[in-house]
């Protein structure tokens, strides 16, 4: 998933048209994608060790990290977090140096960290952008338990409902993509992304303690995911059609445009084409960005292009944060607050806060 996402999203900034040889840049959603991953990790760290987590306080604390490296507002975030620990930033990830470098732009969020000082609430720009839901497709990984946290870890930074509820549903659509084993064990992703659409069924158990309210789709979102899905299987691969169920950069454009996309190629060996597709979408970036990451969950990463993979400057630390993002949320390496665990440098790599 990971790797198909930052695939995706650096064929779309080139419009599919790639050097032929040399590095592969990495875009910004995949550097916070990045984060996000390190962010849940940290998270369910100080969860076993400490008893009681904040998800999303770990996660944005993730981004001030990126937005250290970064150079925006280094003075403030020092000023902010480095009173609560030795050396900051800490953890592994933030010795990666692609991840100081400048790879676009990510204005909400942006603007939304340099508010660091004021609550979360307030902090968060009206903005409906798809990188609030390409950074948070990591958490897909979590199950449907921890998916709720996607449109929370949103509204840091995008404060307008379509956005949120559409990182959630694109969340819930990765993780079936990634859990059912019929995509991996045949030739289709269809029955993954139906089953995704069919746990976002509309319910009347709407914004319960328990349950994100975006956790399920309203009438209207399900009615639009459903038809997106039908048009894919009904005219496949059509330019126009593409275009017009995602016009824009927005996250419903990239979810609606990705969801096309991955349903209209949901055969294995078509993967590198379905990127090239949809990086050919009035926004490509994104929608080639959420359809890699879609089927490279359903499909694994056999079926990624190894050509391009091996070239991208990110592929080492998208492997590692996916297989330790796994083994955290399988086997707790550092142990918890009463077992000792088996791994004595997993806190010093994944600190608990």
């Amino acid at each position: 998933m990971l790797l198909g996402l930052a695939l995706g999203e650096t064929l779309g900034r080139a419009r599919g048209a790639l050097p032929g040889s040399g590095p592969l840049r990495a875009g910004v959603s995949t550097q916070l994608a990045c984060f996000t991953a390190e962010g849940v990790i940290r998270a369910q760290v100080r969860g076993n060790h400490k008893g009681i987590c904040y998800a999303p306080g770990v996660v944005l604390h993730a981004y001030c990290r990126w937005a250290y490296l970064q150079g925006i507002e280094a003075e403030k975030m020092r000023h902010r977090w480095r009173p609560y620990g030795g050396a900051w930033p800490d953890g592994w990830l933030a010795g990666v140096p692609a991840l100081g470098e400048r790879r676009g732009s990510a204005p909400a969020t942006v603007t939304a960290l340099s508010r660091i000082d004021e609550d979360e609430k307030r902090m968060a720009t009206s903005s409906r952008g798809w990188h609030a839901l390409t950074r948070g497709l990591p958490i897909a990984v979590t199950g449907m338990g921890g998916i709720a946290q996607a449109g929370r870890v949103a509204a840091l930074t995008h404060g307008d409902t379509a956005a949120q509820a559409a990182t959630v549903h694109a969340a819930v659509l990765a993780h079936h993509c990634l859990s059912d084993s019929s995509a991996e064990s045949g030739s289709s992703a269809l029955n993954a992304l139906r089953a995704g659409i069919s746990a976002l069924t509309p319910s009347g158990r709407r914004g319960t303690d328990d349950e994100d309210t975006h956790l399920v789709a309203t009438g209207d979102e399900h009615s639009r995911l459903v038809a997106t899905f039908q048009h894919a299987v009904d005219g496949p691969a059509d330019a126009v059609r593409l275009a017009r169920l995602a016009p824009d950069p927005t996250a419903l454009s990239a979810m609606l445009g990705g969801l096309y996309v991955a349903a209209s190629f949901p055969d294995r060996a078509d993967l590198p084409v379905a990127l090239r597709f949809a990086a050919n979408a009035p926004d490509g970036e994104s929608v080639a960005c959420v359809a890699g990451a879609l089927l490279g969950a359903a499909h694994g990463v056999e079926a990624l292009p190894v050509d391009l993979v091996s070239r991208h400057e990110l592929a080492w630390a998208l492997d590692t944060l996916a297989r330790d993002l796994v083994s955290e949320l399988d086997d707790s390496p550092s142990g918890s607050e009463y077992v000792k665990g088996w791994d004595p440098h997993w806190w010093d790599r994944y600190p608990g806060w």
